[in-house]
């Protein structure tokens, strides 16, 4: 029996991930930096490690709600309230899922029937098109440029919404240029969303890795709240990566139809992942704090090294990663990781993998110590200048 023929065709359109190509390629070669995966190098407070430990001696082995502990979902609505003065009832308007990545594939099933289209600005996080083919929707990439710092405006979405426009989704602080939005223009943007009466995804898992001014968060705006289906977690800003806890916050109809599908495939959220989720919130700011603050000499690090080695760069104010133009050079985004990696050991992530107007870019996760990124830079300098010399 040939299983190919077996397979859906939807699934089988779509292709597969160009970060983990490139992981998978970097774990099976000795001395690879790799520049790759967007994961914090750090290790999960302690204390936060702790609480897990604590709820496995008082026996926290059981499934909780589907909507997630109540107790946790307390902790978000009132660090989203502290924050961002939008107020969410934890019983009805937060739900708890399995990382962000669940909450955005929930939220765009919930909400698409066929033939829906969605508007996202590109480059991207590479899921956000996946999970709306995979929900029967139509992704309309909205293309933004280097020019305007990757930054996606009123202009260009007038021109691609239709009649079949349901909703708009955005990441920001973005994955993978680092691009924030700064207020004005996101309420610009809501007043679009509000003009053609769509639903607006709004992706805030990189909100406290801003490095210039304060995050603006989208439900926060004029009118947003009740318009707007908010994403978090725990990945990125606390570190927890591998306890895969993210949530979403929105209507309380929403929410249930959210919590109808996630109860028929991932049930709940794990138990222990949650109880560690309650002490981020409640304790883990102080070490948040000095992680971002790494991040962002790293930031600054990346910054120089690759703009001194001649690579055109704007500078990222949010998430942990840095987008350079690689075009000077004359490879594409593939040829130009796939040279890197053979000859120099460092792996990065071609940029088209993120969506076409990607191409020419590669992103550079900066969340690796100081020593690798250094040793790093002075590998991509060496292979510039290589390229350089031979061109």
């Amino acid at each position: 029996m040939n299983w190919a023929e077996r397979i859906s065709p939807v699934v089988t359109s779509i292709p597969p991930s160009g970060i983990r190509r490139f992981f998978d390629i970097a774990a099976e070669m000795k001395g690879v930096i790799s520049l790759g995966v967007g994961e914090p190098d750090f290790v999960t407070p302690w204390h936060i490690r702790e609480s897990c430990v604590h709820g496995l001696h008082r026996g926290y082995t059981a499934y909780t709600s589907n909507y997630g502990l109540l107790e946790l979902r307390e902790e978000i609505a009132r660090n989203i309230y502290n924050n961002y003065k939008v107020t969410y009832d934890p019983r009805r308007e937060v739900l708890v899922t399995v990382g962000v990545s669940e909450a955005l594939d929930l939220a765009v099933r919930a909400l698409l029937s066929p033939g829906d289209q969605v508007l996202i600005p590109e480059p991207c996080y590479v899921s956000y098109k996946a999970c709306v083919i995979l929900a029967g929707g139509q992704p309309v990439p909205v293309p933004t440029a280097l020019e305007n710092e990757f930054r996606v405006t009123v202009e260009q979405l007038e021109k691609l919404v239709t009649p079949r426009t349901k909703a708009l989704l955005i990441g920001y602080p973005n994955n993978p240029t680092g691009a924030i939005m700064p207020m004005q223009e996101l309420a610009a943007i809501a007043r679009f969303a509000k003009k053609h009466d769509l639903i607006v995804i709004s992706d805030e898992i990189y909100a406290d890795l801003t490095y210039q001014g304060s995050h603006t968060c989208f439900a926060s705006l004029p009118d947003m709240r009740d318009r707007t289906i908010l994403l978090n977690g725990f990945s990125k800003a606390y570190a927890m990566t591998g306890w895969r806890i993210g949530y979403a916050l929105s209507n309380p109809d929403f929410i249930a139809a959210m919590n109808k599908i996630h109860q028929y495939t991932m049930l709940c959220a794990p138990i222990t992942a949650q109880v560690a989720a309650v002490e981020a919130l409640r304790h883990g700011k102080d070490k948040m704090e000095k992680m971002v603050a790494e991040y962002n000499g790293r930031r600054h690090l990346m910054l120089k090294g690759l703009r001194g080695m001649g690579l055109t760069c704007f500078e990222p104010k949010g998430a942990f990663y840095i987008f350079p133009s690689i075009r000077e050079t004359g490879l594409t985004s593939v040829q130009f990781a796939e040279e890197l990696l053979k000859t120099e050991k460092v792996a990065v992530v071609p940029g088209d993998a993120f969506g076409e107007s990607g191409e020419g870019f590669v992103r550079c996760s900066y969340a690796s110590s100081i020593n690798n990124l250094t040793e790093a830079l002075e590998r991509i300098e060496r292979f510039i200048k290589r390229l350089n010399e031979s061109g």
